[in-house]
């Protein structure tokens, strides 16, 4: 079902739109910790270690691209709201060719760098075996990244968000499935568990692919009538690239992190790996409402509907801090159990895991709030065509926390805590640059006669 963003409640129309966002990426998220909590269970610590800094890896490369989905849903969202139909063709194609042909370059790099990772991240060598193995497998799965990202975003773009949530619903309940089977069943370890997770991403891949090219007419036209005007190639290369930029330099400033928590050890690696997957499945709702927000203000934007944009910001604030405060009081006080789903918090191997991850959700999981309104700033400007200004934010926020976290966690009285502070004051000192900008300069954007 398409949903048209420029009519009905405000808050009412957003949160329609941005629930299926939400459950679907929780559902992303429940397969993702599925693969944790049966290698963390079943296959040890050195697993659990792999297994995680393999995620934050595969988050930084897939980020690539959705990014680049991501921009060019901006402006497929504006054109849905302009009502231009031939421009909404001419954005498909453009958006379609350059990140296809993208995914081929990062599939490629990606294997070609398989053994320079574990140097770049300083993976202890008894972690590598399995990582290595679990790269290996992953890194099949890139191209199905692509299908599910690119059509996920055009049909979210035209107002369809539930259609992306059953094909990921499928693709979860059949990953936990063979997750099983693969690791459990035929004994298979981490490479297992990528195998399932890569087979699943096929799966809804392919999936949305054939159900979008079937049931959108805008889409199959767009790419049978291939025609690209050099005006569309720029709007579409500066809105993708700049939003690949803003979640290629997040990411990347995450990875960065990873290998200075992979110097201080196995149990550390281990705890992080638990701890991220807590946190990732905590924030992934505001994330995603974020997108959703973004998406109605463009197709308002494309309508200049500027009162409903003014609205709609007030009333996603409003809904993001208040959600955000929730979550944060029950990660605080269900810490330790929700670490105890990963390791086993009454083995005295393993209860320095539960305490370190304790410890790091303790911190971090206080300030959701702060990334809660910075994936709102994201979404904003993204959609008011200043997609740079994302790009300045994340900068702001990874730089702050890349180097408070080099620089805290080498003072002795400090160590591996002052990596945990590093993020919330991250975010929040990106919060109040995104702020000031938009006070400074309101009326200008959202001023059409004035461009």
């Amino acid at each position: 079902m398409n949903r048209d963003l420029t009519k009905g409640p405000v808050v009412r129309t957003m949160l329609l739109f941005a629930v299926p966002m939400i459950l679907g990426n929780l559902l992303q998220q429940c397969y993702n910790i599925a693969d944790t909590m049966i290698v963390g269970k079943y296959l040890g610590q050195n697993a659990l270690a792999a297994v995680g800094s393999s995620f934050t890896l595969m988050t930084f490369l897939t980020s690539i691209l959705l990014g680049l989905c991501m921009g060019s849903g901006a402006v497929f969202s504006i054109r849905f709201g302009q009502q231009d139909e031939r421009g909404l063709q001419e954005s498909i194609c453009a958006s379609f060719a350059l990140i296809a042909g993208l995914t081929v370059l990062l599939n490629i790099a990606a294997f070609l760098c398989l053994d320079p990772i574990r140097i770049f991240l300083q993976v202890p060598q008894p972690v590598w075996g399995p990582m290595r193995a679990y790269l290996a497998v992953i890194f099949c799965g890139i191209a199905a990244t692509f299908l599910y990202n690119y059509f996920a975003s055009f049909l979210r773009a035209i107002g369809n968000s539930v259609a992306p949530l059953i094909f990921l619903a499928v693709s979860a309940v059949l990953n936990i499935g063979l997750d099983f089977l693969f690791v459990l069943g035929f004994g298979r370890g981490a490479a297992g568990a990528a195998e399932a997770t890569v087979i699943s991403q096929y799966v809804s891949g392919i999936g949305i692919a054939v159900y979008t090219l079937t049931r959108s007419p805008q889409l199959r036209a767009g790419l049978r009538h291939f025609r690209v005007s050099r005006a569309c190639i720029r709007e579409i290369s500066g809105f993708s690239v700049l939003t690949c930029v803003q979640q290629s330099v997040m990411n990347l400033g995450i990875l960065l992190v990873q290998g200075l928590v992979n110097s201080f050890g196995p149990v550390v690696m281990a705890a992080f790996a638990a701890a991220v997957k807590i946190d990732a499945f905590a924030y992934m709702p505001v994330q995603d409402f974020g997108n959703a927000f973004s998406t109605f203000i463009a197709q308002n934007y494309g309508a200049k509907q500027k009162q409903r944009i003014q609205a709609g910001l007030k009333g996603a604030v409003i809904t993001t801090v208040t959600f955000s405060i929730l979550v944060s009081a029950a990660v605080w006080i269900f810490a330790p159990g929700l670490m105890g789903l990963f390791v086993d918090g009454t083995d005295p191997q393993t209860l320095a895991i539960v305490q370190e991850g304790v410890r790091y959700l303790h911190i971090e999981g206080a300030f959701y709030y702060g990334i809660g309104c910075l994936f709102l700033f994201y979404g904003l400007y993204r959609a008011l065509g200043k997609p740079g200004m994302s790009v300045v934010l994340t900068v702001i926020s990874l730089g702050t926390r890349v180097a408070l976290a080099y620089l805290l966690s080498a003072l002795p009285p400090v160590g591996v805590v002052g990596i945990w502070w590093s993020v919330p004051i991250g975010w929040l000192l990106a919060d109040a640059a995104g702020l000031a900008y938009y006070l400074f300069y309101k009326n200008r954007l959202l001023c059409w006669e004035e461009g």
